[in-house]
């Protein structure tokens, strides 16, 4: 008799810079802003005769009534208490529950006692196996996956899931990252050894998910650029691919790093394809502290003209800001905020440095006397941290954070920014030429976003008079609006996220940098640091 497989995936009980919540926020009906990959991928390598069904929590609650043989739970390190929750729940009333993905391989420890089976590595080299021992109802407590070749991985199964309430859609074309960043735990959980899906396999993927309607798509691969040939490959099938669908075109975004700034070849490919977002891990223009975790890809590059050329090309670059560093002094606030108000950065998921499990940095702290067990690890969640800072006690790293998450995120500097955006930014290269982003799609949850934003700018008047002037910035260049657009989404969810943290005291943001003079000599010695980076 053919098996059931009830897929879950978690919703996160805290907000995040990147995280789904910030429609309901606004009082609009719950969606998720990128459609769940992990969840879809398994339904396709599950046998052809069970019956799968599927919940995502951001957008739909999970219905713990339903007739099932098994439970499937995936997530990340921001799901986990969301992941126990949920297989509690199933395990009380007698369901099977397997456990898989990032945070179980990671943190397998953790999770065990919640669960049947568990899953440690990627699913694709031992689907087969697993499926079949789940069939025959002899399977094992614990199954460990090699990385797999990526070719096998399926076409995700899209049909089975609430498509109409994910803002954006999403393809990995590789996994694994040649980089060896400390305190990132991609390079544990899925190698420095990136590997690849077929170019074939890929546009395979974006058919499937055009047709469903997404006319944004998040390509999740953890470094985009890391290679450069495959990277172009991909690049000039998507290319290819938009001019056959020129009269209504995708707009892709994804994670790249800074170095790739140089390679004209490819900024003008990422142009050319559609894309319009990249995530760039800046991290901090504190050279000491980039060495110290091993971030060498952003040493020995002026960071400000390398953002730019992102934007010269058209392209939108939200950033990744932490602040904690071992290297990092009282004056840190102070050089972080001048070096965002130097770029024309929207967008900075800002936190505090944190050790996640598995990671060379956690090793590190640990081996220090420095962890601080049960605290978060959550990297820009965004002001709680799991490490005893050197040179600032806790309370001063978490009393400079509060200041600058809100002086950053003031409506006045982030308005700067915007107009600086609006400014700087150079012609689409690739299927938006004209600068607007056409969905004929008419999917409910497009017109969410505008809605959205109007709650926004009813907040108070300073978020009336920032967006007063970023509309007549953008009223000069009116094809810069999808990024100006983009950007507004981007600060409703940092002021979600704020609001549900009460984090959000715009009276810091009026008051000088914290501790100025708190050390004689600290200043300049940063500047100095600074200087060095070039930016």
């Amino acid at each position: 008799m053919a098996k059931t497989f009830y897929l879950v995936n978690p919703a996160a009980e805290t907000p995040t810079y990147f995280g789904a919540e910030v429609f309901e926020h606004w009082g609009l009906r719950p969606a998720t802003n990128i459609a769940d990959l992990a969840m879809t991928t398994v339904a396709a390598l599950a046998p052809a005769d069970w019956d799968i069904s599927m919940v995502d929590e951001h957008s739909a609650p999970v219905d713990y009534d339903i007739e099932c043989d098994f439970v499937g739970i995936t997530g990340k390190v921001t799901q986990v208490p969301g992941m126990i929750r949920v297989a509690d729940e199933f395990r009380r009333r007698g369901r099977t529950v397997i456990f898989g993905g990032p945070f179980a391989s990671l943190s397998p420890d953790v999770v065990r006692s919640h669960c049947d089976v568990l899953v440690i590595g990627e699913i694709e080299g031992i689907a087969e196996t697993l499926f079949a021992d789940l069939d025959s109802g002899d399977y094992l407590s614990e199954y460990v996956a090699e990385r797999p070749d990526l070719s096998n991985s399926p076409i995700p199964r899209w049909d089975l899931y609430k498509n109409d309430r994910a803002l954006t859609g999403c393809i990995q074309t590789s996994r694994g990252c040649p980089f060896e960043c400390e305190f990132c735990d991609v390079i544990v959980y899925l190698g420095r050894k990136q590997r690849h899906k077929p170019v074939e396999n890929v546009i395979a993927e974006l058919e499937s998910l055009y047709a469903l309607g997404y006319r944004q798509i998040f390509l999740a691969d953890d470094n985009f650029t890391a290679y450069r040939k495959k990277a172009t490959a991909i690049l000039e099938a998507l290319r290819d691919w938009q001019l056959e669908h020129a009269d209504d075109p995708v707009g892709f975004s994804t994670q790249v790093s800074i170095d790739v700034a140089k390679d004209d070849k490819v900024m003008a490919l990422l142009g050319e394809a559609g894309v319009t977002w990249v995530f760039i891990g800046i991290e901090t223009p504190n050279v000491e502290s980039l060495k110290e975790t091993h971030k060498r890809q952003n040493l020995g590059v002026d960071l400000v003209t390398q953002v730019d050329r992102f934007f010269e090309h058209g392209i939108q670059v939200t950033g990744g800001m932490i602040v904690g560093f071992d290297n990092d002094k009282h004056d840190i606030f102070r050089i972080q905020y001048e070096f965002a108000q130097r770029t024309p950065i929207p967008i900075f998921s800002l936190g505090a440095l944190v050790a996640p499990a598995a990671t060379p940095l956690h090793e590190r702290i640990s081996a220090a006397g420095r962890l601080i067990e049960d605290a978060p690890e959550v990297q820009g969640s965004p002001l709680d941290t799991n490490i005893v800072p050197v040179n600032m006690s806790g309370a001063e790293l978490r009393a400079g954070l509060d200041w600058l998450v809100n002086k950053i995120y003031s409506p006045e500097a982030f308005a700067d920014r915007v107009v600086q955006m609006i400014e700087r930014l150079g012609p689409q290269r690739g299927p938006f030429r004209s600068g607007r982003i056409t969905n004929r799609t008419g999917r409910d949850i497009d017109s969410d976003v505008p809605l959205m934003l109007k709650k926004l700018m009813r907040t108070g008047k300073a978020e009336r008079r920032m967006w007063l002037r970023i509309y007549q910035a953008m009223q000069a260049r009116p094809e810069t609006e999808p990024m100006v657009m983009a950007a507004m989404y981007g600060y409703g969810q940092v002021r979600c996220v704020y609001d549900a943290g009460q984090l959000w005291e715009p009276v810091l943001a009026q008051q000088p940098p914290p501790f100025v003079g708190a050390a004689e000599g600290e200043g300049g010695e940063g500047q100095a640091a600074v200087a060095s980076a070039g930016a």
